[in-house]
């Protein structure tokens, strides 16, 4: 699995996990992930993690599936983040997703994993929407200051 699918998949089913009997084992293997990539916010994560479930817990009593996918989201593009700068721990990642998490996603969430590709060159500019969420990514800037123009 790619690692942007790979990183969707398992925020989604990450936050899907705080709701089940699965949560504790999930919470130790992602915050297990951590301490191999960054030990010094390994702790951080963990809280992160305690008070994001109990957002979750919240948002799916009141049926708030916005929340849901917004804090999903979040953990997506945290995941995302670990594998651009740690691409090795990707099998770890996957072996995580399917001894632990996968039980906890739904058939409507495995079928609800989207890829978008969205490339700026350049000075160009790129905002993407999915799912609700901006995305913006702007080209890098000339060295020199200068801005660069076609005729």
């Amino acid at each position: 699995m790619d690692p942007i699918t790979l990183a969707t998949t398992a925020g989604a089913a990450l936050v899907a996990a705080m709701a089940t009997d699965a949560w504790h084992q999930a919470r130790e293997a992602t915050v297990d992930l951590w301490r191999r990539f960054r030990p010094d916010r390994a702790e951080l994560v963990a809280e992160d993690l305690d008070e994001l479930r109990g957002d979750a817990l919240a948002a799916q009593e009141a049926q708030d599936t916005a929340t849901i996918e917004q804090l999903a989201a979040d953990w997506q593009q945290r995941l995302a983040e670990l594998l651009r700068r740690r691409p090795d721990l990707a099998e770890d990642l996957q072996a995580v997703l399917d001894g632990v998490l996968d039980g906890s996603l739904t058939d409507e969430d495995r079928v609800r994993v989207q890829r978008q590709i969205n490339i700026a060159r350049d000075n160009g500019r790129v905002f993407g929407v999915m799912g609700g969420n901006l995305i913006y990514h702007e080209g890098a800037k000339p060295a020199d200051g200068a801005s660069r123009t076609t005729p």
